[in-house]
């Protein structure tokens, strides 16, 4: 099926941006900001599985940032959607067959680091995996990556660095730190808080690690970005998927302007 569907968009488009960016709850804002652009939904596409989740729009668009020709993903599905970790991570991995090098995975996350607040953005450093499960979990698909892949280095050296350049340029705030994947769809209590900030996560959220390491196995960098729309549990009386998205759109007009700044500076 990702065969299939890498072919049927091939014969679309022959010349496929090799970065493309995931956007997360609400962050869709950046899309405003291409020329140029051709929607595909993921409807169109065999075997992509489309979002149920209120702000994820459901569609490829390509386009140009500057000189930079993107695609963009705007939308993913969740494991708490009842799907498998091969259907959240079917899209990266059709990506990498058209020849993605560069993926940049944005999302909304809960800030358990006290120095963090809502709005901020934050550079991924690594991430905990506590989904319970692995997309490279089953026999091994040789095309796509070896057995083992290693993780060392999950989200990119280089692009963080390029990311936190253009952020210093263009004034905005910015922090770095890990991120803990959890299975959702219920926000944390507490007390997994408290064991999350105990164990060194920053961030917590319900996306990005499958995609990560499917993206890893097949050997694309990746940079990912957090928008904090929430502290987490305990650390604010109420937490609200309605403020997730409030919080998100509110500050997605600095998302797209440090991906405006960042994507000349990638190398692909």
């Amino acid at each position: 099926m990702i065969a299939e569907a890498a072919r049927g968009l091939a014969q679309l488009v022959p010349d496929w941006p090799r970065i493309a960016i995931v956007l997360g709850s609400a962050q869709a804002a950046f899309i405003e900001s291409l020329n140029n652009t051709r929607e595909i939904p993921y409807g169109q596409i065999p075997g992509w599985p489309s979002p149920s989740v209120p702000g994820h729009a459901g569609k490829i668009i390509l386009g140009e940032c500057g000189a930079r020709r993107v695609c963009v993903l705007a939308g993913r599905v969740h494991l708490y959607e009842g799907r498998t970790p091969q259907e959240v991570t079917f899209g990266v991995r059709v990506l990498g067959k058209l020849g993605t090098r560069v993926l940049v995975l944005t999302n909304a996350a809960g800030g358990i680091n006290p120095s963090y607040s809502p709005g901020l953005l934050v550079l991924l450093t690594d991430h905990i995996n506590l989904q319970g499960q692995n997309p490279l979990a089953g026999p091994n698909d040789g095309t796509l990556g070896p057995r083992f892949p290693d993780m060392t280095e999950a989200y990119d050296r280089r692009l963080r660095d390029q990311a936190r350049s253009a952020a210093l340029e263009l004034g905005l705030g910015f922090g770095e730190g890990v991120y803990a994947g959890l299975l959702g769809p219920s926000f944390e209590t507490p007390a997994e808080i408290r064991y999350l900030r105990t164990i060194g996560a920053d961030l917590a959220g319900m996306s990005t690690v499958p995609e990560t390491i499917a993206a890893r196995h097949m050997g694309m960098r990746v940079l990912g970005i957090s928008t904090v729309t929430n502290m987490a549990a305990g650390m604010q009386s109420e937490i609200t998927h309605d403020e997730v998205l409030a919080t998100g759109k509110a500050r997605a007009r600095d998302l797209s302007r440090l991906l405006e700044a960042l994507l000349p500076r990638i190398e692909v």
